[in-house]
């Protein structure tokens, strides 16, 4: 008995040791947890305008994630969140600049800046005005076979494997289907996650029209110019083509989820990776680079306040992106990489921008040459990738037209641009081709277009 009560006492002993060993090998990890909860919750709840509940119960719904436990001040316009009262992260909101993950040395009380909008309504039916779109029926569109195509990009009652949240197939400019689950609508503001580096990437083809800029040139970092990098330019960077090391990692601590959970100034993650290639020789995927270029897009205005305004001076508010918000770091500098907010509709207006090759009503955003740029392969991907686009040149959805490009993000995020077919295709989600089959619903959209 006092042997059995002494073999008991080990185990209960080396259940403890591997639970503390557990526990401290895991505690960085948990870290990037509760500030990925922390700072999606303060977006959903201060920028989407949705509730702490249905944010637990969609957006945070996952793992690791779903451990965390959330805790909104409404008045504060904060959140904070902890994994087992463990490693409590707080993400604080701010008007104009979104949420921001802080740490103890940020001045919740000091004064910013903002971004200077311009939100004057157009009295034009959609898409280049507020007014609804004109009645337009199109003969050569099987508008039964969209309705079910649509439909079946979404679950059905009780699945939850597609986890489609909202869809829509503008043709020929003319909204032909739309649809969103329970508790979405045209005006719920959604999350495009690293569709907003197709965002950042064309605040470069505005400045290239404007001749401020030349994408060609080596890129200004100063910490590059006494060894190999120097000969990095920005084309090398939004093709992703620069050869730095870089680690994309989503599931573990990496590159990425230091830099997004962790880092004052995301502009720098990326600039103090060593060569591990010459540019042109590997294509790498790389949300480091992405805020890097949001970091040489800043050196470019005189002042804070241009930098601020640029975008949705140039583009955004001038298309009537009106929802769109791109947030900040601590640092200020706007998250190239991911945290681009707006309604379906206005990320489809971003689609129809591009499809009308930077033409906006008669008023030229950006040369129509910038899209020949961005949906050209950049070399070592295979034919996957362009400028901070991603391409179907190489067949990655078989069944779908070769001159598709799309805006992609995390979870499914899509903004499919289909030049031939004069059609934009907007997704949203919460998941990505794990749980959709995106080639057989833009086949079956595309059938449905005689």
């Amino acid at each position: 008995m006092k042997r059995f009560k002494k073999i008991l006492g080990y185990g209960f002993i080396g259940i403890v040791g591997i639970i503390i060993v557990s526990v401290f090998w895991n505690y960085p990890k948990l870290t990037i947890v509760s500030g990925y909860s922390a700072k999606n919750m303060a977006s959903s709840v201060f920028i989407g305008n949705r509730t702490v509940e249905f944010t637990d119960a969609q957006d945070n719904n996952f793992a690791p994630i779903h451990l965390a436990e959330d805790e909104v001040n409404m008045n504060e316009k904060s959140a904070v969140a902890s994994v087992f009262g463990l490693n409590e992260r707080k993400a604080l909101y701010r008007e104009g600049l979104g949420s921001v993950l802080i740490n103890d040395e940020f001045d919740e009380k000091a004064s910013y800046l903002k971004p200077n909008r311009n939100k004057t309504k157009k009295n034009l039916p959609f898409p280049y005005g507020d007014l609804p779109q004109k009645d337009t029926v199109f003969e050569n569109v099987d508008y039964q076979k969209i309705k079910t195509t649509v439909s079946s990009i979404f679950d059905g009652e009780g699945e939850s494997i597609q986890k489609t949240r909202a869809v829509l197939v503008i043709y020929k400019d003319q909204i032909i289907a739309e649809k969103y689950v329970d508790g979405l609508d045209q005006n719920s503001i959604l999350l495009g996650w690293s569709m907003t580096k197709s965002i950042l990437a064309t605040n470069y083809g505005v400045l290239q029209k404007q001749g401020k800029i030349n994408i060609h040139e080596k890129a200004p970092i100063k910490e590059w110019q006494n060894d190999e990098r120097k000969e990095i330019t920005i084309n090398n960077l939004l093709q992703m083509n620069c050869g730095l090391a870089w680690d994309e990692d989503y599931g573990s601590i990496s590159d990425a989820t230091t830099m997004l959970y962790l880092d004052e100034d995301m502009t720098k993650a990326q600039i103090h990776k060593e060569a591990m290639h010459k540019p042109n020789e590997y294509w790498y995927y790389s949300s480091g680079v992405s805020n890097l270029l949001s970091g040489i897009l800043r050196k470019q205005f005189d002042s804070y306040q241009e930098y601020l305004d640029f975008p949705y001076r140039e583009f955004i508010d001038k298309i009537g992106m009106h929802s769109m918000l791109i947030e900040t770091d601590m640092a200020g500098n706007y998250v190239g990489s991911s945290y681009a907010w707006g309604t379906v509709r206005d990320w489809a207006k971003f689609g129809l921008l591009y499809l009308h090759k930077g033409n906006w009503n008669g008023e030229q955003i950006f040369n129509s040459d910038w899209v020949d740029y961005v949906t050209t392969p950049s070399p070592t991907s295979e034919d996957d990738y362009g400028g901070h686009f991603w391409l179907n040149a190489g067949g990655f959805y078989p069944d779908a037209p070769r001159d598709m490009y799309s805006a992609n993000g995390f979870q499914g995020q899509r903004v499919f641009i289909i030049p031939s077919k004069d059609l934009v295709i907007v997704r949203f989600g919460l998941i990505g081709d794990a749980g959709v089959d995106f080639n057989t619903f833009l086949k079956d959209i595309v059938g449905a277009i005689r």
